[in-house]
């Protein structure tokens, strides 16, 4: 049943949002903006309580999705996961959803660009290690395509190669059989494909050989006393 706000007062511990009393009893909480509609002694019928109640649950929803997109972008999905172990209903979630797409807060071919793009410039991956992330981020097959139709292969595989080329820099001179295992295998887990991997470890090992050959410490010859 409906009833008669006898008082609207304001959370000790989250002063934005505002408690609803009805009949001088406490009937449910309120964002400041939606309480500041009520008034004291206003009349609220059953339909205007569950339409306030309903508008709040999406509310506090949205607010939980805006700090979740505060850390980083996020696709769709994450955000879908993310209220869903909140146990937020999945009618209000696809509401919170659309919401923010239309406000421009979501936009998975943005997040599948910026995906790559950030894994190119701070953790270089292949092309396969890159649609595997994009798939389990919930982004469909057509957004992954276009996503990773730029990536050049040999120059993300030059660029992760290149620390680690450098640790293995005794193994290219002693054993390069083995060089080229170590960083070949290296690359695979990082989803290259085998041309790009192959033309690479040849590349950084004639790099390394050629920087031996010109080392003049490498020639200059034993003092002699």
């Amino acid at each position: 049943m409906g009833g008669r706000v006898t008082a609207l007062r304001f959370q000790k511990r989250a002063p934005e949002r505002v408690n609803v009393y009805l009949d001088g009893q406490f009937a449910f909480g309120l964002d400041g903006i939606d309480a500041a509609r009520l008034r004291v002694g206003q009349y609220l019928s059953d339909a205007d309580i569950e339409g306030l109640k309903g508008a709040d649950a999406r509310q506090k929803a949205y607010d939980r999705a805006v700090r979740f997109l505060g850390y980083r972008p996020r696709s769709a999905e994450e955000v879908r996961r993310n209220l869903a172990r909140a146990a937020v209903p999945e009618d209000v979630i696809e509401a919170v959803v659309d919401r923010l797409g239309q406000e421009g807060y979501l936009n998975d071919a943005e997040f599948a660009r910026f995906w790559v793009e950030n894994r190119n410039r701070f953790r270089p991956k292949g092309a396969q290690a890159l649609r595997s992330e994009l798939y389990q981020k919930g982004l469909d097959r057509v957004t992954i395509d276009e996503a990773v139709a730029g990536l050049d292969p040999a120059g993300g595989a030059y660029e992760a190669a290149q620390p680690r080329a450098v640790r293995l820099a005794e193994l290219a001179r002693s054993d390069p059989a083995a060089f080229r295992q170590k960083l070949g295998s290296f690359l695979l887990r990082r989803g290259f494909d085998y041309a790009a991997v192959r033309e690479v470890v040849a590349r950084l090992l004639r790099e390394m050989s050629a920087g031996e050959e010109d080392d003049p410490e490498r020639d200059e010859p034993s003092s002699r006393s």
